[in-house]
C-alpha cells in the first residue's frame, strides 16, 4: 500500500487491535512502539527449513495476551535474518517476515521479526516501519481502530471513525 498523503493518514493509539489474515489470526492485541523499528510477533518452537530454494520458517503463535489456550502453527518464507537490540540490550539474530496486516478494513504488508515474547505485556509490537506512512499515533488514546469480541474472536471495528 502506498504511503498516504498526511490528511489522510488514520490516527491509532499505544495499543491496538490488528488481524494477521496470513495466519487466520482474525484479531491480536498489539503494543504501538514509535521507538522500535521493525514490528515483532511472539514465536515459539521456531524450526527452520527449505522449500525448493526458499529458506522457511515454521513456528507457533498464540494470538491471545497472557494465554496459551489458543495456538495455531503456521509457516511464511524468511525475508532475511537480522540483529535486533531489544530493549534488554543485547543483540539477538531474529528471522525476518514480510506479512500484511489489517487494520481499518484495509490491509498493508510489514516487516516482522519472530521471537519469543513470554516475559512481554503484549504478543506483538507494531514498529514505526509498520505505521509510517499509513497512521498517526496519539499516545493518549487506546483501540481506535475497535476490539476484538469474546464471543467470536473477531475485530469488531468502532461505529464512528471520529471516537
Amino acid at each position: 500500500m502506498k504511503s498516504r498523503k498526511p490528511e489522510d493518514r488514520r490516527v491509532i493509539g499505544w495499543r491496538e487491535w490488528l488481524a494477521l489474515p496470513a495466519f487466520g489470526v482474525k484479531a491480536i492485541k498489539a503494543k504501538v512502539d514509535t521507538g522500535a523499528r521493525t514490528s515483532s510477533l511472539h514465536a515459539f518452537d521456531l524450526e527452520e527449513f527449505r522449500a525448493g530454494s526458499r529458506d522457511m520458517v515454521r513456528f507457533g503463535i498464540h494470538p491471545e495476551q497472557r494465554s496459551s489456550k489458543r495456538e495455531r502453527i503456521v509457516e511464511a518464507e524468511v525475508h532475511e535474518w537480522r540483529n535486533v537490540r531489544p530493549s534488554t540490550g543485547e543483540a539477538e539474530l531474529r528471522p525476518v517476515i514480510l506479512t500484511p496486516i489489517e487494520m481499518f478494513g484495509e490491509s498493508w504488508q510489514i516487516e516482522l521479526t519472530l521471537t519469543r515474547r513470554d516475559a512481554m505485556g503484549f504478543r506483538m509490537l507494531l514498529g514505526r516501519q509498520a505505521v509510517r506512512g499509513q497512521c498517526v499515533v496519539d499516545p493518549g488514546r487506546s483501540y481506535l481502530n475497535g476490539r476484538r469480541s469474546k464471543k467470536t474472536g473477531r475485530l469488531v471495528q468502532r461505529k464512528s471513525s471520529s471516537e
